[in-house]
């Protein structure tokens, strides 16, 4: 039998867990994924999560991969990305506020679904943070990054979209059962709240790359 610290040292379970682990935190996409459940029902919901999976999923393979000069980009211009992030999650955040409290759709418009996937890879690449945070996460997994692709990194990063696939898929599942006691008042104040939520994200990216570029601690 497999004891645990066997289970816990194959890649492929590191990669599950560590999905979890970046995509759980409250932050824009999830409360865009939130919103577009409620309003659009349970498969624009899962079809933004799978855009955020494989967001993550992109950024997790440019740390297992040890591509350390993205990386190193990444940090020498954390500002100007920050910047764009910032820039992407305030259009969304407006635009979400003042958009019309809409009807309960039955049906998603599969035109839609592919800007649904894709606004939600950008969100999640726009955060230069994001990449980051996958650094510590690996080293407290005991993950090192030597710049050779083998077996064990390509069962890392798909062990890392399985896990963000999962979450996103539970979170609009739990989200999908209160969607149907909603009333259209109800969802004008979803529009609002989720505006202002995501317009707060946008403003503490930018106060993180300003910190962070003046040396604030």
């Amino acid at each position: 039998m497999f004891s645990l610290n066997t289970i816990l040292a194959n890649h492929y379970v590191k990669g599950v867990i560590i999905g979890v682990l970046v995509a759980a935190p409250i932050g824009p996409v999830n409360i865009l994924c939130v919103r577009r459940t409620l309003v659009h029902g349970h498969v624009v919901g899962l079809v933004t999560g799978l855009g955020a999976a494989l967001g993550d999923t992109i950024l997790g393979a440019v740390a297992a991969f040890g591509f350390g000069w993205i990386i190193g980009t990444l940090t020498q211009q954390e500002l100007w990305v920050a910047l764009l992030g910032t820039v992407i999650l305030a259009v969304v955040g407006f635009k979400t506020m003042l958009r019309e409290p809409p009807e309960l759709q039955m049906s998603p418009d599969p035109r839609s679904l592919v800007g649904d996937c894709t606004s939600a890879t950008a969100l999640v690449l726009s955060n230069p943070i994001t990449v980051l945070s996958f650094l510590p996460v690996f080293a407290a997994f005991g993950i090192t990054t030597t710049g050779q692709v083998g077996f064990n990194e390509w069962m890392l990063v798909l062990g890392i979209l399985t896990g963000s696939a999962g979450w996103w898929a539970a979170l609009v599942a739990l989200v999908g059962l209160a969607r149907y006691r909603l009333t259209r008042e109800m969802l004008a104040w979803v529009n609002r709240v989720t505006g202002a939520l995501i317009l707060f994200c946008a403003l503490y990216l930018l106060v993180v790359a300003v910190r962070l570029q003046v040396g604030w601690m």
